[in-house]
């Protein structure tokens, strides 16, 4: 037993092997309680893994997070796999990676056709009117979340400004924003600037630290995590397939214009280039399944995500949601429900099996990368360009949530969506700002703040105040 477990009181006996099977109902809690984005998700499982059953100490933990915050995809469902994997082999990171998502894709989907069956009904009108609006205060959140950890400099700052400017004003997609920033981080990171020196990672809860040496997974690595370049290339073949075969199938059979082909290459590339989370790929995501696919409506869009962060799981699932309703609006010769079904189901495959791929195949050696300064520096200005993505997502919100219309505004590069100041919505304004109130200043929770908008809509819905 180490000194600090003894000075912080852990005199418990090291943990007794836990068989996948054991596991496996562990990893389902975990999966039914994330809610709340990714932060409230890996505190879930901090509290779980490492105060709770002791399976992971606190410095492996974060290290494991660390490794998640380089790569691109939702970094707490790649963790729940990495932790997996690292306890039960590739079996184990299947069973927590599949789990973590689970829960959120069967309440996304039933909510799905909820929407699309009712969605026109006071109840669920109301209900929808009012989560979109609550929305734009657990996005402000975020900002300023993200912001507080990683604006420190003013290096930072303009990176995060930029960023902004780049992709509301001038439509830059937003992964050759995020490519960038990483280039400028990696470079300055390796010529030793110190504003590059930040690190990120969301962090976990306070309180007595576990030790490494005193859980189930101790202090060494495993033998699978030194896999043999055969064993890796198996391992990169295998999720290769799983995730482009289905994507070649739809290009031969029915062709680029189809639109369950665009679904599942619109969001394998998606899958390929978020890095730093949701919210930062949410922006681009519904600016192009609005603008450019025409898959669903920027309000649309707003109750989607207002589904998945009441519902657990990764917040990303809202891409579910987007699949079935791009799907849904066209059919071709199939149901608009079965479409829709097939949508949502394409849209989550092509988002998730990337996920294990970069899992089982590069965290064996991107271990070996720890400490290295040019990664760090590319992770810092990562995250702080994400700061401005996740901004210009919170006034795209704001725009479409507040204001009944817009007009196009173009002035050279110049282009960007102008509300129109006589079409304000006055009671979209006010729960919108008490949800902001609710949550900055009252501290109230994010489920508790959406549940109370929601039920303010329902009411307006009802009493004929809003229709």
């Amino acid at each position: 037993m180490s000194t600090a477990a003894i000075e912080a009181g852990l005199l418990r006996a090291r943990p007794e092997p836990v068989s996948l099977g054991e596991a496996f109902w562990v990893w389902l809690r975990i999966a039914a309680l994330s809610f709340g984005g990714p932060a409230g998700q890996i505190a879930v499982m901090h509290r779980i893994l490492v105060e709770e059953k002791r399976w992971i100490g606190e410095h492996r933990f974060l290290h494991a997070l660390n490794y998640c915050m380089l790569l691109p995809g939702p970094e707490a469902q790649q963790l729940a796999t990495y932790i997996g994997w690292l306890m039960h082999r590739t079996r184990g990171g299947i069973v927590a990676g599949t789990l973590f998502v689970l829960p959120g894709a069967i309440s996304i989907m039933a909510l799905s056709w909820i929407y699309v069956l009712y969605g026109h009904v006071g109840l669920v009108a109301g209900l929808f009117f009012g989560l979109k609006c609550a929305v734009l205060a657990v996005v402000l959140q975020a900002v300023v979340r993200i912001g507080s950890r990683s604006l420190k400099n003013s290096v930072m700052r303009t990176l995060a400004a930029t960023a902004f400017v780049l992709i509301f004003f001038l439509a830059v997609p937003f992964p050759i924003i995020i490519l960038s920033a990483g280039l400028i981080g990696f470079f300055g990171g390796r010529a030793g600037v110190p504003a590059f020196q930040i690190g990120g990672g969301h962090g976990a809860a306070k309180g007595s630290i576990v030790a490494d040496a005193d859980t189930l997974l101790g202090e060494a690595l495993p033998a699978h995590a030194s896999p043999t370049i055969g064993q890796s290339l198996r391992q990169a073949a295998v999720w290769l397939v799983l995730w482009l075969a289905p994507i070649a199938a739809l290009l031969f059979l029915l062709g680029g214009s189809n639109v369950f082909t665009q679904i599942a290459v619109f969001f394998s590339t998606m899958a390929v280039v978020t890095f730093g989370g949701a919210y930062a790929v949410l922006a681009y995501v519904a600016q192009q399944a609005v603008e450019q696919y025409h898959w669903l409506t920027a309000k649309e869009m707003l109750d989607g995500l207002g589904m998945a962060e009441t519902t657990p799981g990764p917040l990303i699932m809202v891409l579910q949601f987007v699949g079935f309703l791009g799907a849904y609006r066209h059919p071709g010769m199939l149901s608009p429900l079965l479409a829709g079904t097939l949508g949502g189901l394409l849209a989550t495959w092509v988002t998730f099996v990337p996920c294990f791929l970069w899992i089982f195949l590069g965290a064996p050696f991107i271990e070996r990368m720890r400490g290295n300064k040019a990664l760090s520096g590319a992770l810092s200005a990562i995250t702080a360009a994400v700061v401005g993505v996740v901004l210009n997502l919170a006034v795209w919100f704001a725009v479409h949530t507040i204001f009944r219309s817009v007009r196009p505004f173009t002035a050279g590069p110049i282009h960007f969506d102008l509300p129109v100041a006589a079409s304000v919505d006055p009671w979209a304004l006010a729960i919108s700002l008490a949800a902001i109130i609710a949550m900055f200043r009252l501290k109230v929770g994010i489920f508790t703040t959406l549940a109370g908008a929601s039920t303010i809509g329902v009411i307006l819905f009802l009493t004929g105040i809003v229709d």
